[in-house]
């Protein structure tokens, strides 16, 4: 698996209910994407009632059953509609550690991301154990999903979670889950 995320910061003022209209419009269109595992559709407004973030974002966040699956959405009709609209963004990828996947994903309603970085010569199994670890932690305080992942070519951990409610205080970036895409049922 492979989990990649671009963001685009929108301007302070910018009107977010465009993009909560582009997520009602555009999110079921991704349902059974081929070697999707889930897109989760995600925004954050500068000003909002139940959270609040640094910055107006739109920041979809996917996770793939193999890389083949980025390929086909980079070089889908829908990926170039967005560059179109919003412009031309950096992907983010994490070799992932450790899925943790609920039976109830479409519950989701918050999502958290947090980015840390993994120092020069550290051991990577005693990481990856602790990160391993703090997920079981996120699980265990309600968590629907727990990705937990490195990017070998910056150096960076991630953990990111799927919630049905608001999360306890953290300092990860809080996301609205507008729409999660899933698999077809088998």
């Amino acid at each position: 698996m492979i989990a990649m995320q671009y963001s685009f910061t929108l301007p302070a003022d910018y009107d977010m209910t465009i993009i909560d209209r582009r997520i009602r419009d555009k999110g079921p269109l991704l349902d059974g994407f081929p070697r999707l595992r889930f897109k989760a559709y995600l925004s954050a407004r500068k000003k909002d009632a139940g959270f609040s973030s640094s910055e107006n974002l739109y920041a979809p966040f996917y996770l793939w059953d193999e890389p083949e699956g980025i390929d086909s959405f980079l070089s889908s009709p829908g990926f170039a509609t967005l560059t179109r609209d919003f412009g031309w963004p950096s992907v983010a990828t994490w070799l992932i550690w450790q899925a943790d996947l609920g039976p109830d994903l479409a519950a989701a309603r918050f999502a958290t991301r947090q980015i840390l970085p993994i120092a020069p010569y550290s051991n990577l199994a005693d990481t990856r154990k602790a990160a391993c670890g703090e997920a079981q932690a996120a699980l265990d305080k309600g968590a629907l999903a727990v990705i937990t992942a490195f990017d070998p070519g910056a150096w960076r951990q991630l953990q990111f979670c799927l919630w049905p409610t608001v999360p306890e205080p953290t300092n990860a970036q809080i996301y609205a889950v507008g729409h999660v895409s899933l698999p077809n049922p088998e």
